[in-house]
């Protein structure tokens, strides 16, 4: 299956049903990364607490962004213990593109940050025109899978001139 969706579609395909569902393993790449609040059955919470979740689980959730996050991210990030030796995160200030990983199995790559007007979870008429592909071709999971895991193994550090900004890595 390969898919290309927009906008609110983000949202509910990847933040809404996929990531929850996850296994084994979420890797995330985004430049920007916000608060944002997501739907579940108990009421909007943050997408922080589905994180927190997913770990107390046993799955493996890794970040990588370009810089750091927001006073109102770092508020949530405090709220959940399991996310302080749970979420294993990179900062790469080149970092620019957007993807996520699902258990070696689904993939998403495109233009959203994440953030809640990147991934559709604002009203429409707040968020961003974003769009992508979302897939489980093995080859194609396996492509955009190999660009996170090269960034994520520092494979380009040594050449990297601009490693004095990458302080935050966790």
């Amino acid at each position: 299956m390969i898919e290309f969706i927009t906008d609110r579609e983000l949202y509910s395909e990847i933040i809404l049903a996929r990531i929850p569902a996850a296994k084994s393993y979420v890797w995330i790449a985004t430049a920007d990364i916000k608060d944002m609040y997501v739907e579940q059955a108990r009421g909007m919470v943050p997408f922080l607490q589905v994180v927190s979740e997913l770990i107390r689980e046993g799955v493996q959730v890794r970040l990588i962004h370009a810089k750091e996050p927001g006073k109102n991210f770092r508020e949530d990030f405090d709220r959940y213990p399991d996310l302080f030796g749970g979420l294993e995160r990179v900062l790469c200030p080149r970092s620019h593109f957007k993807s996520i990983i699902i258990d070696g199995k689904f993939a998403y790559t495109g233009s959203a940050n994440l953030t809640g007007a990147g991934l559709g979870a604002k009203s429409e008429k707040r968020r961003n025109f974003e769009a992508g592909i979302i897939t489980t071709d093995a080859k194609l999971v396996g492509q955009i899978a190999m660009q996170f895991d090269e960034l994520w193994m520092g494979q380009f550090c040594d050449q990297c001139q601009r490693t004095e900004y990458c302080e935050g890595i966790v």
